[in-house]
């Protein structure tokens, strides 16, 4: 009898447990991502979001002067879908990691070639595609949640945002349509169908 309910109760413990560990909670930093029609492409964004809860989040959970995974869990990634300026300096169509050291008037920002990095541990200068600084802006409410958006889209010119807490940056994109476009008209006005309208349309636009 003892052997029975021994084993009785064990089945039990197990079924316990299988049932406890299929429980969802929800994410302590749960991750977002979004997609920006930008230029000829897009701008996509895939990050983790962590929350102030209360603590005191620059200069202290994120110290200054430090290297920041500029979110939370795996590295934060950007996508370009075409050839672009950011902080004035050329990139390449692709997915890169972004990194940041934040500081109380400006922070470096970092674009680093090697999107496998879970963390700081495995990040390397030498794979460093861009670095440049960009000044803070004081916020006048509390952002809770760590947010990136793709704001001030225009044809060919976005900022990459990124706020938390009272803090807020801009990262400027920049894409260089006005050349594509003049070389995909000119070579349209050799066929027999020729875009007139959208040609003159963009051209006025555009000035």
């Amino acid at each position: 009898m003892k052997k029975f309910i021994l084993a009785a109760a064990t089945v039990l413990f197990a079924n316990m447990s299988m049932d406890a560990q299929s429980v969802k909670v929800p994410a302590p930093s749960p991750t977002q991502s979004i997609k920006q029609d930008f230029a000829l492409s897009s701008i996509e964004v895939s990050y983790s979001r962590p929350g102030v809860k209360g603590r005191s989040i620059f200069g202290d959970v994120v110290p200054f002067g430090k290297l920041w995974r500029t979110g939370a869990n795996g590295c934060t990634k950007l996508t370009f879908g075409e050839d672009v300026k950011v902080g004035g300096v050329d990139v390449k169509a692709g997915t890169y990691s972004l990194f940041s050291v934040p500081n109380k008037d400006e922070w470096e920002i970092i674009l680093n070639k090697n999107i496998t990095i879970g963390g700081l541990d495995g990040y390397k200068t030498e794979d460093d595609v861009a670095r440049f600084k960009v000044k803070t802006a004081m916020l006048g409410s509390l952002v809770e949640s760590f947010t990136i958006q793709v704001a001030n889209v225009t044809s060919s010119t976005a900022d990459i945002q990124i706020s938390w807490e009272k803090t807020s940056v801009n990262i400027p994109v920049v894409a260089d349509i006005d050349t594509k476009i003049s070389k995909s008209i000119e070579t349209a006005m050799t066929v027999d169908n020729r875009p007139y309208f959208q040609a003159a349309s963009y051209y006025l636009e555009t000035g």
